[in-house]
């Protein structure tokens, strides 16, 4: 077996186990997670309502095109231009499913630093709207607005079905929701994530980018590549894998791990209609601001601890033992081959 083939089958056994474990939290949370109760929980003085939008955003398993549906849905239902974009950035910035898998591929440390670096995000992006005066832009209805083609089959999966009567019937609607609709939407960036990082384990000696891929010119050309593009927060985790065994700083991946998912050309196309150019242009800024700013710190962190990040990825999956993770590939596998797993579920 060659090097990259062995590279790329063990990143996807160290993956997998988590990935599965992520997704069954995320279809929990959407089974028993109603979204009529948003409107409700983001009630209250402008601060705390933008606290509370990222706090309940960062767990809900919605990517950035996902999000924008409810985001738009809890806007006209009264929650501020600062709620709402605290909203919009946590929760495709992180969820259950990145977080494990952060954990299986980057380490604890990145696994932490991770979530917690997306809801200061959110909040500081969200402060940020309260200098604006401006009013914002009178409501579209939600069919004219357009999410582009970011999703994978022009569907976003924001709209709930109908919901079966009972605690199993519910749950499991959860499951299949998460082993559907979400594993369809990061399947193809998954894999392409996955091929990217066993190309860099197998051709890029480790560290060699150590020297430039640290500064703040590095921050913001990762800032600039992962601004426009559409990639969720569980497919941009194998390629910051990837740059980390290149030798890339962890603060600087956090930037792209950070602006990749929180934004892309769709997301701003409907933010610019909705709340207006002035609310735009904070929203990029908030985003550019503080995934730099927060990629700084990371570093500086790493160093003031001493904290080893190569060991940290050595370290992230191998505690489970080889069964465990070998089943748990054949069982993402066949949930990710959609006419396969439609004739096991009955669709």
């Amino acid at each position: 077996m060659s090097l990259f083939a062995r590279n790329l089958l063990d990143l996807y056994l160290d993956a997998a186990p988590w990935l599965l474990l992520g997704l069954v939290v995320a279809g929990l949370i959407k089974a028993w997670l109603p979204g009529e109760r948003l409107n409700r929980w983001l009630s209250g003085g402008p601060l705390w309502s933008i606290i509370k939008a990222a706090l309940v955003g960062a767990p809900l398993p919605l990517c950035s095109c996902g999000v924008l549906p409810a985001a738009l849905s809890i806007h006209r239902g009264g929650a501020s231009r600062g709620a709402t974009l605290s909203f919009m950035i946590s929760t495709p910035e992180t969820g259950p499913d990145s977080i494990a898998i952060s954990y299986a591929l980057l380490g604890p440390f990145m696994a932490i630093i991770r979530p917690i670096a997306a809801v200061l995000s959110a909040v500081f992006t969200g402060m940020l709207t309260l200098v604006l005066k401006a009013p914002a832009l009178p409501a579209f209805p939600l069919d004219s607005m357009s999410t582009g083609s970011c999703c994978s089959d022009g569907n976003c999966s924001a709209e709930t079905t109908q919901t079966p009567q009972g605690f199993l019937g519910k749950t499991w609607q959860g499951v299949v929701y998460a082993f559907s609709d979400i594993l369809d939407d990061l399947v193809l960036w998954l894999a392409v994530g996955l091929l990217l990082a066993a190309v860099v384990a197998t051709l890029v000696p480790p560290l060699a980018m150590a020297q430039w891929g640290s500064g703040l010119s590095a921050k913001l050309l990762m800032l600039l590549v992962g601004v426009p593009i559409y990639v969720c927060a569980t497919a941009s985790t194998p390629v910051a894998a990837g740059l980390l065994l290149a030798g890339i700083s962890p603060g600087t991946v956090l930037v792209f791990l950070l602006a990749g998912p929180a934004t892309n050309i769709a997301t701003i196309g409907v933010i610019h209609k909705e709340m207006g150019r002035a609310t735009t242009l904070v929203y990029l800024a908030g985003i550019a601001l503080s995934s730099v700013g927060l990629g700084v710190l990371t570093d500086l962190l790493v160093s003031t601890l001493h904290i080893d990040i190569m060991t940290e990825l050595e370290s992230g999956g191998e505690a489970l033992p080889l069964w465990v993770a070998a089943s748990s590939g054949v069982l993402l596998l066949v949930a990710a081959i959609r006419p396969l797993r439609q004739r096991l579920l009955g669709q």
